[in-house]
């Protein structure tokens, strides 16, 4: 039934057919047997407004009907040049600048030839390589799996673009010593490497910082107390630009429009996509400040590069009114004033052996399952691989639909759509810890 599919992260052998989805509603989706399970991932940290919504289908109908497509090369739209306006008046500071792309990967790749050109024009030209943080993904484009910190990702494919280079996330949970006591030393180490990378590379070379708000791969890691207070310090002095990748954390998933804002601070550039639509119809896009903006505005620079499908019409159209539905029904608020209890429903699963740490943010959270608790030790990569493909499949035969990463150490994701409440939290902690307690007896 699926010989020509060819699916995306995924392992095809012959006469295995993937689940096939074949229907949404609310926080949950069907399959092609009629079977339900609970969307704990919002299909993939995507349908923020959940399933269904009968409304965005029909934003999409009538801007179809209206002007179906048309690029903006050179041209604009009614609902790009609208979407632009609302993005920049949910921004920070002075981000007013808005690229549209067709999704997150896209986003990153632009903010990167951005800052390569950016630094061209203003006397800078040896500023080109970019710093990101281990185990972080930020996409599967040349460029962007340059910055992304995932080595098995990358060796298929390389040599990749040249000019990525890595520093340690903020694992809390996995700090070394003597900061694994003191989240906030801890924070400023890890935000310290980012300037010894810097001084080590050379200021001269280095053109931006790629971190998300709260790193996905290795397991929702969130940043130590004042963590990004220093390193847009560490950015400000050697002008190097910070860019806040929000593919996923941004629309609401940690609690405001754009997740930096949670965090305090203010980046040189924003890439988002996922939840603009909620899934709805592809988008993303790079929103800049009016300082990088400035060189190709009034003269005869042209940045040449842009994306056939960027900004399409249909996709600007459904993205307004997704965040129509955001302001109406309070969505932001929902996530900050519903996360404590998310967190301490979750939290509840400590009571398990295999559990060593539950962490995130929002609607945002990553549960770390280790083989030894007190020494928090780890499962090795067969253990690890057999262990994931237990949990997943029993996570999912028993009606929940999350993920398990093994992109660091063995965890289980879970992103709840934005209208979830207790009895989703509820059931997430009862399925997972069904499974869960069946492979902690299988350890003991």
């Amino acid at each position: 039934m699926t010989d020509h599919l060819w699916l995306h992260f995924a392992r095809q052998s012959p006469g295995v057919s993937p689940p096939i989805i074949t229907r949404g509603e609310g926080v949950t989706i069907f399959d092609d047997a009629g079977k339900s399970y609970l969307d704990g991932l919002s299909a993939l940290f995507t349908v923020q407004v959940g399933h269904g919504r009968a409304e965005l289908a029909q934003a999409a109908a009538r801007q179809a009907e209206t002007l179906a497509f048309f690029p903006l090369w050179g041209y604009a739209t009614p609902p790009a040049i609208e979407l632009s306006e609302r993005l920049a008046r949910y921004a920070p500071g002075d981000l007013n600048r808005v690229f549209f792309t067709s999704g997150g990967t896209e986003a990153v790749e632009t903010a990167w030839k951005v800052a390569k050109q950016f630094f061209k024009l203003t006397g800078k030209p040896g500023k080109h390589k970019v710093i990101s943080r281990a185990v972080a993904y930020h996409g599967t484009t040349q460029g962007a799996l340059a910055i992304t910190g995932l080595p098995k990702y990358k060796a298929p494919f390389e040599p990749v673009t040249p000019g990525g280079f890595r520093v340690p996330n903020t694992n809390f949970y996995r700090a070394p010593e003597p900061f694994d006591a003191d989240a906030k030393a801890f924070g400023r180490w890890a935000a310290d490497r980012i300037a010894e990378a810097i001084e080590f590379e050379g200021p001269d070379t280095v053109a931006a910082v790629f971190l998300e708000p709260v790193q996905n791969a290795g397991g929702s890691i969130p940043p130590p107390p004042g963590y990004f207070e220093r390193v847009r310090e560490i950015c400000d002095h050697y002008d190097v630009l910070l860019v806040s990748d929000e593919v996923i954390c941004a629309f609401g998933r940690i609690g405001s429009m754009f997740a930096c804002t949670d965090f305090g601070y203010v980046p040189d550039m924003i890439t988002c996509a996922k939840g603009m639509t909620s899934g709805y119809s592809p988008l993303g896009a790079m929103i800049a400040s009016e300082r990088l903006f400035e060189p190709f505005y009034g003269t005869d620079t042209m940045f040449a590069h842009g994306y056939t499908f960027g900004g399409h019409p249909v996709s600007t159209a459904v993205a307004l009114a997704n965040l129509d539905i955001f302001e109406r029904e309070g969505l932001n608020d929902r996530v900050r004033q519903q996360s404590p209890a998310l967190r301490a429903t979750l939290e509840k699963l400590y009571d398990l052996p295999i559990v060593g740490d539950v962490r995130g943010e929002g609607y945002f959270f990553g549960i770390e399952l280790v083989k030894d608790k007190s020494s928090k030790q780890t499962f090795d990569a067969d253990e690890k691989r057999a262990l994931l493909g237990r949990v997943s499949a029993g996570l999912f035969e028993a009606g929940l639909y999350c993920r398990t990463d093994d992109r660091g150490d063995s965890v289980i994701q879970l992103a709840p759509p934005l209208i979830s409440g207790q009895a989703e939290f509820d059931t997430i902690e009862a399925i997972v810890r069904g499974v869960l307690t069946q492979e902690s007896g299988a350890i003991a």
